[in-house]
Parts: structure tokens; sequence; C-alpha cells
């Protein structure tokens, strides 16, 4: 079957991989939709690991149900990428999305099991969710990053009146500032350096106004408009100016929660965070209750996750769209990709 994988930096490759075959374990879905994450770009700029098959947002419908026996062929799902070992402490305290095996084997993630950019896939079967019927393909494939988003805006612990500044407008920090407005914050800013994007965070409603990161009086701006800084600051880019800026922009003792994820180690001000008491917080992924709570948002149409989607493509068009979504002047955040087009 046709699959897209990495061949170098910023390069993709279309080639051909074996199907997946029934192991009487494993859930095998025919893959309808997948997202391109955040994630997922960077493996793409790093060109490593070679030959990964990423694609761990998607939905799809069951065409073997493994050793599920509550699932059937026909059944349409989605699933939790993780490959979590379920013994751990983190595990057994219900967060396996920090135990130390969870990206071992993870969907998409690891060159042990491939993901979604491909019509077939193989699925652990104990991280299998069935969807919803009121709930369409796209709302389906996009579960995984609002759970990302659900799961920061829970760390940032948000109070109604709270002042929310959220670093990059890409869909997991459009989706942080979707949660912050949802918690009752006074304020909602995101901080771009793509004005398109930023303008779009506005345009769509989850944030009350953008700020140009860039912007040399940005610091000056943010501090005429909050008294003090923002009570809780959550970082979704993962760069060293990013982190920086999230900590110069909290106010004394606020919250900072770290989303973004580097492959390479940055340096901050530590100063900064020592001298004003800051609480900084790490997030990863989501717990199994966050992701299954965001399909029944959905489902319950509390959320309106299609209004941040800008296209569904074929596997041909994948190459373009994530030099599209890098470009830094598009105002694009989710494209979709159909592995069958």
């Amino acid at each position: 079957m046709r699959c897209v994988s990495i061949k170098d930096r910023k390069q993709f490759e279309i080639k051909e991989i074996n199907e997946p075959v029934s192991d009487g374990k494993n859930v095998i879905i025919d893959v309808k939709k997948t997202g391109i994450c955040g994630s997922d770009i960077h493996y793409w700029v790093a060109g490593e690991p070679k030959g990964l098959v990423m694609g761990h947002e998607y939905v799809g419908i069951v065409s073997d149900p493994g050793s599920r026996d509550d699932l059937k062929p026909g059944d349409r799902v989605t699933a939790l990428p993780i490959s979590p070992c379920l013994e751990c402490h983190a595990c057994r305290s219900g967060n396996p999305q920090y135990c130390i095996h969870t990206w071992d084997n993870a969907t998409g993630l690891s060159l042990t099991n491939p993901g979604a950019l491909a019509p077939k896939m193989a699925i652990r079967p104990d991280m299998v969710v069935k969807v919803p019927d009121n709930i369409t393909d796209e709302e389906a494939a996009m579960t995984e990053p609002t759970a990302v988003g659900l799961h920061a805006a829970r760390l940032a612990d948000i109070k109604v009146g709270d002042k929310v500044l959220v670093i990059g407008g890409g869909i997991i920090g459009l989706v942080c500032a979707m949660f912050a407005k949802m918690e009752g914050a006074s304020l909602v800013v995101v901080s771009e350096t793509n004005k398109a994007r930023g303008q779009k965070s506005v345009s769509l409603g989850v944030a009350d106004e953008w700020m140009d990161a860039l912007d040399p009086k940005f610091l000056e701006k943010v501090m005429y408009k909050t008294g003090a800084g923002f009570d809780k600051v959550i970082e979704c880019c993962g760069n060293e100016p990013a982190v920086s800026s999230a900590l110069a922009t909290v106010k004394t003792g606020g919250t900072v929660v770290l989303v973004g994820v580097s492959l390479t180690p940055v340096s901050i001000p530590t100063a900064i965070a020592v001298t004003h008491e800051l609480v900084l917080k790490g997030a990863i992924a989501y717990t199994v209750e966050e992701f299954r709570t965001c399909i029944e948002l959905m489902s319950n149409k509390k959320i309106d996750m299609l209004k941040f989607l800008d296209s569904v493509v074929g596997l041909d068009d994948v190459q373009s769209s994530y030099e599209k979504l890098t470009s830094g002047t598009s105002d694009a955040v989710k494209i979709i990709v159909d592995p069958n087009k």
C-alpha cells in the first residue's frame, strides 16, 4: 500500500509498505482521515527518523477487531497513539502520558508502529475508542490535538477572571485559547510572529486579541495591558525565544505551562523563574479521561473543532501541506489528510 514517510530534512517520499495483517490482538482499521500535528512538523524539519510513517491523529473503520470483543467490522474508531506499560507509577496514577515507555511504540511516532499516512494501520487494542455517529470524520481526527489543549488548560488551573496569554497560534495554541475562554478567563491573548495566524485567532473567536511577538515593545505593551503580567501563560512553540517570553510576561507568582516541545536543548532565564517564584509545569499529551472527554464535548456540541479545519488533502499533497504550515505567512493551522485520495 502507498504511504508517506520521512526521506530527509523537510522531505517526504511516497513509497510502498506492507499492509498490516491480523494477529488476533491488534485492531486493524481502514484509515479515513488523519491530521498533521505540530510534533510531526518537528520530525519533518529534522528529517529524522528516516522511514518514519507519521499520522497519530486519525479516524478509521474497523476491518479486524483483533482482541476487542466489543468491536466489530464497520465500527468507526479513533485511538490514543501512546504505548504505556500500564504497570508503572505513572500508569497506575492515571497518567500514562508520562510513562517512560509511552512513546516506545507510539502509533505514527515510532519506526515500529507506522501511522495513518497510509490507508491501513494496526492499533494497540486497549487504546482504541469508538466514535459517536454524530461526530464527523474530520472532528474525530482532531480528538488528539483537542485533548492536548484540554490537558494544558487544566494544568494552567485557569480561574474565572484570569488574564491568559497563549504563545503560538498553531492548532494547539488555538485550542488552549478556546479552553481558557471556556474556563472563564477575562482576557485571552495569543502572541504570534505570523500576522495571519494572529488575526485568525481573533476572527475564530478563541482569542480576544493578538499581539505581535516580534514587536520591540512587546513586553512593554503586555505590562500596560495587564498591569503586572498575565496570570497564566501557556507556551505552545517550544523554542528558546518563546519560553523566555513566557517567563517574562507572566506575573510574579504566576503559572507557566510549557506545551511546546524542542528536539534540542534551549536556554532560558532561570533567574526570572527564581526571583519571581514562578510555577513552571510541563504538559505532555493527555490522560485517557481527557481524550474521552474531548469526544464527548464534540458529540454534545460543546466545542466546534471544524472551524479550525483549513483543508483536506491526499497523500500526494502532504509535502506541500507541511511547507504551507511552516511558511510563516499562511494562516493555515489544521490540514487533514485523506490517504485514500
